[in-house]
Protein backbone atom coordinates (compact mmCIF):
# COMPACT_ATOMS: atom_id res chain seq x y z
CA UNK A 1 0.00 0.00 0.00
CA UNK A 2 1.48 3.38 -1.02
CA UNK A 3 2.26 6.18 1.43
CA UNK A 4 -0.45 8.38 -0.08
CA UNK A 5 -3.11 5.65 0.17
CA UNK A 6 -2.16 4.99 3.81
CA UNK A 7 -2.53 8.70 4.55
CA UNK A 8 -5.92 8.88 2.81
CA UNK A 9 -7.16 5.88 4.81
CA UNK A 10 -6.07 7.46 8.10
CA UNK A 11 -7.48 10.94 7.55
CA UNK A 12 -10.67 9.39 6.20
CA UNK A 13 -11.50 8.51 9.83
CA UNK A 14 -11.52 12.15 10.97
CA UNK A 15 -14.99 13.39 11.87
CA UNK A 16 -16.30 16.02 9.48
CA UNK A 17 -17.63 18.99 11.52
CA UNK A 18 -19.89 20.20 8.68
CA UNK A 19 -23.59 19.51 8.17
CA UNK A 20 -24.08 16.95 5.41
CA UNK A 21 -26.70 18.94 3.51
CA UNK A 22 -24.44 21.96 3.13
CA UNK A 23 -21.16 20.36 2.02
CA UNK A 24 -20.02 19.77 -1.54
CA UNK A 25 -16.43 18.63 -0.95
CA UNK A 26 -15.15 15.58 0.92
CA UNK A 27 -13.12 16.30 4.04
CA UNK A 28 -10.43 13.86 2.85
CA UNK A 29 -10.09 15.81 -0.42
CA UNK A 30 -9.66 19.10 1.43
CA UNK A 31 -7.01 17.70 3.78
CA UNK A 32 -5.05 15.92 1.02
CA UNK A 33 -4.92 19.03 -1.16
CA UNK A 34 -3.73 21.03 1.85
CA UNK A 35 -0.99 18.52 2.70
CA UNK A 36 0.35 18.43 -0.86
CA UNK A 37 0.16 22.22 -1.10
CA UNK A 38 2.13 22.53 2.16
CA UNK A 39 4.78 20.16 0.81
CA UNK A 40 5.30 22.58 -2.06
CA UNK A 41 5.55 25.62 0.21
CA UNK A 42 1.99 26.97 0.00
CA UNK A 43 0.81 28.70 3.18
CA UNK A 44 -2.39 30.80 2.97
CA UNK A 45 -5.86 29.83 1.76
CA UNK A 46 -5.44 31.54 -1.62
CA UNK A 47 -2.17 29.70 -2.27
CA UNK A 48 -3.69 26.32 -1.32
CA UNK A 49 -6.64 26.97 -3.62
CA UNK A 50 -4.37 28.05 -6.50
CA UNK A 51 -2.18 24.98 -6.04
CA UNK A 52 -5.23 22.71 -6.13
CA UNK A 53 -6.49 24.33 -9.33
CA UNK A 54 -3.11 23.89 -11.04
CA UNK A 55 -2.90 20.19 -10.08
CA UNK A 56 -6.56 19.18 -10.41
CA UNK A 57 -6.05 16.30 -12.84
CA UNK A 58 -3.21 14.84 -10.77
CA UNK A 59 -5.35 14.93 -7.62
CA UNK A 60 -8.13 13.08 -9.44
CA UNK A 61 -5.83 10.04 -9.65
CA UNK A 62 -6.42 9.29 -5.96
CA UNK A 63 -9.27 11.52 -4.67
CA UNK A 64 -12.66 11.91 -6.40
CA UNK A 65 -13.13 15.72 -6.39
CA UNK A 66 -16.82 15.42 -7.37
CA UNK A 67 -17.20 19.22 -7.39
CA UNK A 68 -13.68 20.23 -8.35
CA UNK A 69 -11.26 22.12 -6.09
CA UNK A 70 -12.85 23.74 -3.01
CA UNK A 71 -12.91 27.52 -2.67
CA UNK A 72 -10.47 29.35 -0.41
CA UNK A 73 -13.35 30.02 2.03
CA UNK A 74 -14.14 26.30 2.19
CA UNK A 75 -10.54 25.54 3.15
CA UNK A 76 -10.68 28.28 5.77
CA UNK A 77 -13.99 27.20 7.33
CA UNK A 78 -13.02 23.53 7.48
CA UNK A 79 -9.70 24.17 9.21
CA UNK A 80 -11.37 26.49 11.70
CA UNK A 81 -13.75 23.70 12.73
CA UNK A 82 -11.92 20.36 12.46
CA UNK A 83 -11.00 18.94 15.86
CA UNK A 84 -7.19 19.34 16.23
CA UNK A 85 -6.99 16.32 18.52
CA UNK A 86 -8.39 14.09 15.78
CA UNK A 87 -5.85 15.43 13.30
CA UNK A 88 -3.04 14.86 15.82
CA UNK A 89 -4.24 11.27 16.31
CA UNK A 90 -4.29 10.79 12.54
CA UNK A 91 -0.64 11.91 12.39
CA UNK A 92 0.26 9.36 15.08
CA UNK A 93 -1.64 6.57 13.34
CA UNK A 94 -0.13 7.38 9.94
CA UNK A 95 3.47 7.51 11.18
CA UNK A 96 2.94 4.17 12.95
CA UNK A 97 2.07 2.64 9.56
CA UNK A 98 5.29 4.04 8.04
CA UNK A 99 7.76 3.38 10.78
CA UNK A 100 10.51 0.92 10.28
CA UNK A 101 11.72 -0.70 13.48
CA UNK A 102 12.67 2.09 15.88
CA UNK A 103 14.81 -0.14 18.07
CA UNK A 104 18.02 1.61 19.03
CA UNK A 105 16.97 4.87 17.39
CA UNK A 106 16.80 8.27 19.08
CA UNK A 107 13.46 10.05 19.57
CA UNK A 108 13.79 13.72 20.46
CA UNK A 109 10.89 15.52 22.14
CA UNK A 110 10.80 19.30 22.16
CA UNK A 111 8.43 22.26 22.09
CA UNK A 112 8.01 25.01 19.52
CA UNK A 113 6.07 28.29 19.57
CA UNK A 114 4.39 29.58 16.39
CA UNK A 115 5.41 33.20 16.74
CA UNK A 116 2.82 34.80 14.44
CA UNK A 117 -0.19 32.83 15.68
CA UNK A 118 -1.03 35.30 18.46
CA UNK A 119 -3.91 37.77 18.34
CA UNK A 120 -3.19 40.63 20.73
CA UNK A 121 -6.59 42.29 20.20
CA UNK A 122 -8.37 39.12 21.39
CA UNK A 123 -5.85 38.21 24.08
CA UNK A 124 -4.81 35.01 22.26
CA UNK A 125 -1.25 33.88 23.02
CA UNK A 126 0.97 32.26 20.36
CA UNK A 127 0.28 28.57 19.79
CA UNK A 128 2.79 26.23 21.44
CA UNK A 129 3.23 22.63 20.32
CA UNK A 130 5.29 19.62 21.41
CA UNK A 131 6.60 17.22 18.79
CA UNK A 132 8.34 13.85 18.81
CA UNK A 133 10.98 13.49 16.10
CA UNK A 134 12.80 10.31 15.08
CA UNK A 135 16.31 11.55 14.37
CA UNK A 136 17.47 8.73 12.08
CA UNK A 137 14.21 8.41 10.10
CA UNK A 138 13.69 12.20 9.88
CA UNK A 139 10.03 11.56 10.69
CA UNK A 140 7.64 13.48 12.95
CA UNK A 141 6.12 10.73 15.09
CA UNK A 142 3.50 12.87 16.79
CA UNK A 143 2.46 16.29 18.02
CA UNK A 144 0.21 17.80 20.66
CA UNK A 145 -0.86 21.37 21.39
CA UNK A 146 -0.08 22.94 24.76
CA UNK A 147 -3.18 24.87 25.83
CA UNK A 148 -3.05 28.35 27.31
CA UNK A 149 -3.57 26.95 30.83
CA UNK A 150 -1.24 23.96 30.36
CA UNK A 151 2.52 23.46 30.17
CA UNK A 152 4.98 21.01 28.63
CA UNK A 153 5.37 19.10 31.90
CA UNK A 154 1.75 17.96 31.75
CA UNK A 155 1.58 17.50 27.97
CA UNK A 156 4.75 15.44 27.42
CA UNK A 157 3.24 12.40 29.22
CA UNK A 158 0.15 12.75 27.05
CA UNK A 159 2.28 12.64 23.90
CA UNK A 160 4.40 9.74 25.19
CA UNK A 161 1.25 7.72 25.86
CA UNK A 162 0.51 7.30 22.15
CA UNK A 163 4.05 6.70 20.86
CA UNK A 164 5.59 3.30 20.11
CA UNK A 165 8.99 3.70 21.79
CA UNK A 166 10.15 0.24 22.86
CA UNK A 167 13.96 -0.01 22.91
CA UNK A 168 14.45 3.57 21.72
CA UNK A 169 16.42 6.36 23.42
CA UNK A 170 14.16 9.31 24.33
CA UNK A 171 15.84 12.71 24.71
CA UNK A 172 14.09 15.71 26.29
CA UNK A 173 15.24 19.17 27.34
CA UNK A 174 15.32 20.20 31.00
CA UNK A 175 11.59 20.90 31.28
CA UNK A 176 11.03 17.16 30.74
CA UNK A 177 13.47 16.21 33.50
CA UNK A 178 10.69 15.02 35.80
CA UNK A 179 10.36 11.82 37.85
CA UNK A 180 6.99 10.88 36.38
CA UNK A 181 8.24 11.37 32.80
CA UNK A 182 11.29 9.17 33.47
CA UNK A 183 8.98 6.55 34.96
CA UNK A 184 6.68 6.54 31.93
CA UNK A 185 9.64 6.14 29.55
CA UNK A 186 11.13 3.24 31.53
CA UNK A 187 8.09 1.36 32.82
CA UNK A 188 5.34 2.07 30.28
CA UNK A 189 7.31 2.61 27.08
CA UNK A 190 10.18 0.15 27.78
CA UNK A 191 12.64 2.72 26.44
CA UNK A 192 15.70 4.56 27.77
CA UNK A 193 16.12 8.27 28.42
CA UNK A 194 18.70 11.05 28.30
CA UNK A 195 17.27 14.10 30.10
CA UNK A 196 18.89 17.52 30.33
CA UNK A 197 19.42 18.53 33.95
CA UNK A 198 19.14 22.17 34.98
CA UNK A 199 18.23 24.13 38.09
CA UNK A 200 14.55 23.22 37.88
CA UNK A 201 15.82 20.15 39.81
CA UNK A 202 18.08 22.17 42.15
CA UNK A 203 19.16 19.46 44.62
CA UNK A 204 20.04 16.91 41.97
CA UNK A 205 21.64 19.55 39.73
CA UNK A 206 23.88 20.89 42.50
CA UNK A 207 24.95 17.39 43.55
CA UNK A 208 25.77 16.30 39.99
CA UNK A 209 27.76 19.50 39.36
CA UNK A 210 29.67 18.96 42.64
CA UNK A 211 30.37 15.31 41.68
CA UNK A 212 32.04 16.32 38.42
CA UNK A 213 34.11 18.96 40.20
CA UNK A 214 35.21 16.30 42.67
CA UNK A 215 36.02 13.88 39.81
CA UNK A 216 38.70 16.31 38.58
CA UNK A 217 40.80 15.78 41.72
CA UNK A 218 39.67 12.38 43.03
CA UNK A 219 39.92 8.89 41.63
CA UNK A 220 36.32 8.60 40.41
CA UNK A 221 35.87 6.26 37.41
CA UNK A 222 34.80 8.41 34.47
CA UNK A 223 34.16 7.47 30.85
CA UNK A 224 35.27 10.19 28.45
CA UNK A 225 34.78 10.94 24.77
CA UNK A 226 35.48 13.96 22.60
CA UNK A 227 33.58 15.05 19.48
CA UNK A 228 34.66 17.63 16.90
CA UNK A 229 32.34 19.44 14.45
CA UNK A 230 33.40 21.87 11.74
CA UNK A 231 31.29 23.85 9.31
CA UNK A 232 29.99 27.29 8.31
CA UNK A 233 33.03 29.02 9.82
CA UNK A 234 32.56 27.29 13.15
CA UNK A 235 34.69 24.80 15.09
CA UNK A 236 32.98 23.08 18.00
CA UNK A 237 34.55 20.61 20.42
CA UNK A 238 32.26 18.66 22.74
CA UNK A 239 33.78 16.82 25.70
CA UNK A 240 31.46 14.24 27.25
CA UNK A 241 32.19 12.73 30.67
CA UNK A 242 29.99 10.04 32.28
CA UNK A 243 29.91 8.65 35.82
CA UNK A 244 27.79 5.83 37.26
CA UNK A 245 25.19 7.51 39.46
CA UNK A 246 24.44 5.26 42.42
CA UNK A 247 27.91 4.73 43.93
CA UNK A 248 28.55 8.46 44.14
CA UNK A 249 25.27 10.35 44.56
CA UNK A 250 23.81 10.88 48.02
CA UNK A 251 20.60 12.06 46.35
CA UNK A 252 17.68 9.60 46.41
CA UNK A 253 18.41 8.09 43.01
CA UNK A 254 15.81 5.33 43.55
CA UNK A 255 13.04 7.92 43.17
CA UNK A 256 14.17 8.35 39.54
CA UNK A 257 13.29 5.33 37.41
CA UNK A 258 16.50 3.49 36.43
CA UNK A 259 18.78 6.49 37.00
CA UNK A 260 22.07 4.87 35.97
CA UNK A 261 24.39 7.58 34.69
CA UNK A 262 25.09 11.27 35.13
CA UNK A 263 26.87 13.11 32.32
CA UNK A 264 28.59 16.41 31.70
CA UNK A 265 29.13 17.90 28.27
CA UNK A 266 31.45 20.87 27.82
CA UNK A 267 30.98 22.57 24.45
CA UNK A 268 33.78 24.84 23.24
CA UNK A 269 32.82 26.85 20.17
CA UNK A 270 35.14 28.99 18.06
CA UNK A 271 33.63 31.42 15.52
CA UNK A 272 35.87 33.95 13.76
CA UNK A 273 38.47 33.73 16.50
CA UNK A 274 35.97 34.21 19.34
CA UNK A 275 35.76 31.30 21.79
CA UNK A 276 32.78 30.53 24.01
CA UNK A 277 32.28 27.66 26.45
CA UNK A 278 29.10 26.06 27.80
CA UNK A 279 28.70 23.27 30.37
CA UNK A 280 25.55 21.16 30.59
CA UNK A 281 24.53 18.20 32.73
CA UNK A 282 22.32 15.19 31.98
CA UNK A 283 20.85 12.14 33.68
CA UNK A 284 20.29 8.87 31.84
CA UNK A 285 19.11 5.29 32.17
CA UNK A 286 21.87 4.22 29.78
CA UNK A 287 25.20 2.78 30.98
CA UNK A 288 28.05 5.23 31.56
CA UNK A 289 29.17 5.22 27.93
CA UNK A 290 30.29 8.70 26.87
CA UNK A 291 30.21 7.82 23.17
CA UNK A 292 26.56 6.72 23.27
CA UNK A 293 25.29 9.49 25.53
CA UNK A 294 27.23 12.13 23.61
CA UNK A 295 25.69 10.83 20.39
CA UNK A 296 22.18 11.03 21.88
CA UNK A 297 22.68 14.60 23.09
CA UNK A 298 24.07 15.68 19.72
CA UNK A 299 21.17 14.00 17.94
CA UNK A 300 18.64 15.84 20.11
CA UNK A 301 19.78 19.13 18.60
CA UNK A 302 18.48 17.76 15.28
CA UNK A 303 14.92 18.60 16.28
CA UNK A 304 16.01 22.26 16.46
CA UNK A 305 18.56 22.34 13.63
CA UNK A 306 16.61 20.19 11.18
CA UNK A 307 12.92 20.02 12.03
CA UNK A 308 12.22 23.40 13.65
CA UNK A 309 14.59 25.20 11.30
CA UNK A 310 12.93 23.66 8.24
CA UNK A 311 9.44 24.45 9.51
CA UNK A 312 10.44 28.10 9.97
CA UNK A 313 12.64 28.67 6.93
CA UNK A 314 11.31 26.21 4.33
CA UNK A 315 7.66 25.94 5.40
CA UNK A 316 7.47 29.57 6.69
CA UNK A 317 5.71 28.53 9.90
CA UNK A 318 6.75 31.52 11.99
CA UNK A 319 5.47 34.03 9.44
CA UNK A 320 2.00 32.50 8.93
CA UNK A 321 -0.62 34.79 10.43
CA UNK A 322 -3.66 32.49 10.26
CA UNK A 323 -5.06 32.70 13.79
CA UNK A 324 -8.78 31.99 13.95
CA UNK A 325 -10.28 29.13 15.97
CA UNK A 326 -8.67 25.72 15.31
CA UNK A 327 -6.83 26.78 12.15
CA UNK A 328 -3.35 27.37 13.68
CA UNK A 329 -3.31 23.99 15.46
CA UNK A 330 -4.69 22.09 12.46
CA UNK A 331 -2.29 23.69 9.99
CA UNK A 332 0.62 22.92 12.33
CA UNK A 333 -0.25 19.21 12.04
CA UNK A 334 -0.62 19.51 8.26
CA UNK A 335 2.86 21.07 8.01
CA UNK A 336 4.38 18.26 10.08
CA UNK A 337 2.83 15.63 7.82
CA UNK A 338 4.07 17.59 4.80
CA UNK A 339 7.50 17.97 6.36
CA UNK A 340 7.80 14.20 6.96
CA UNK A 341 6.74 13.46 3.38
CA UNK A 342 9.08 16.07 1.95
CA UNK A 343 12.06 14.82 3.96
CA UNK A 344 11.41 11.25 2.83
CA UNK A 345 11.03 12.18 -0.85
CA UNK A 346 13.59 14.92 -1.46
CA UNK A 347 16.34 13.42 -3.68
CA UNK A 348 19.79 13.05 -2.16
CA UNK A 349 22.11 16.06 -2.52
CA UNK A 350 19.08 18.35 -2.94
CA UNK A 351 17.65 20.65 -0.28
CA UNK A 352 13.96 20.48 0.58
CA UNK A 353 13.60 24.12 -0.47
CA UNK A 354 14.98 23.38 -3.93
CA UNK A 355 12.75 20.30 -4.22
CA UNK A 356 9.74 22.48 -3.37
CA UNK A 357 10.64 24.96 -6.10
CA UNK A 358 11.30 22.25 -8.71
CA UNK A 359 7.99 20.53 -7.88
CA UNK A 360 6.16 23.78 -8.71
CA UNK A 361 8.12 24.61 -11.88
CA UNK A 362 8.65 21.08 -13.20
CA UNK A 363 5.60 18.83 -13.00
CA UNK A 364 7.55 15.79 -14.24
CA UNK A 365 9.89 16.20 -11.28
CA UNK A 366 6.91 16.46 -8.89
CA UNK A 367 5.39 13.25 -10.27
CA UNK A 368 8.65 11.31 -10.15
CA UNK A 369 9.87 12.49 -6.74
CA UNK A 370 8.09 14.95 -4.52
CA UNK A 371 4.43 13.96 -4.93
CA UNK A 372 4.77 10.36 -6.08
CA UNK A 373 2.02 8.06 -4.84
Amino acid sequence: MSTIVKLINVIGNIKDPRINRTKLHNLTDILMISICAAMCGMTGWDEIKAFGDSRKEWFRKFIPLPHGIPSRDTFRRVFERVNPKQLENALLEWTNTLNECLEGKIVAIDGKTLRSSFDKSKGIAPLHTISAWCVENKLVLGQCVVGSKENEITKIPELLKFLELKNTIVTIDAIGCQKNIAKIIIEDKKADYVLALKKNQPDLYNEVAALFRKAETHNIPTDYCEFLDKGHGRIETRRCSCIEAKPWLAHDTDSWAKLTTVAKIVSIREIKGEISECTRYFISSLPANAQEIGRAVRAHWGIENTMHWSLDVVFKEDSIRIRKDNSPANLAVIRRIAFSLAKARTPKKMTTKKAQLKSILDWDFANQHFLKD
